[in-house]
């Protein structure tokens, strides 16, 4: 069985951590952000950790991870 491919897009965007949850980006930050407020911008940039129902999807992407 030859070995999996990791889906090199998805990999480039999300970062696996040591107890094995997916850490992201917010979406919303890169323009049109005279719009928003500080408040929102600020909290923003901070990572987030992915949600339950996108694990299973994810760890086919990412097999080895």
């Amino acid at each position: 069985m030859p070995k999996m491919k990791t889906h090199r897009g998805t990999a480039k965007r999300v970062k696996v951590t040591g107890t094995g949850k997916f850490k992201r980006h917010h979406a919303y930050c890169s323009h049109k952000l005279g719009s928003k407020t500080a408040k929102r911008k600020r909290h923003l940039r901070q990572g987030a950790i992915g949600t339950s129902a996108d694990v299973k999807s994810l760890r086919k992407l990412i097999p080895y991870a």
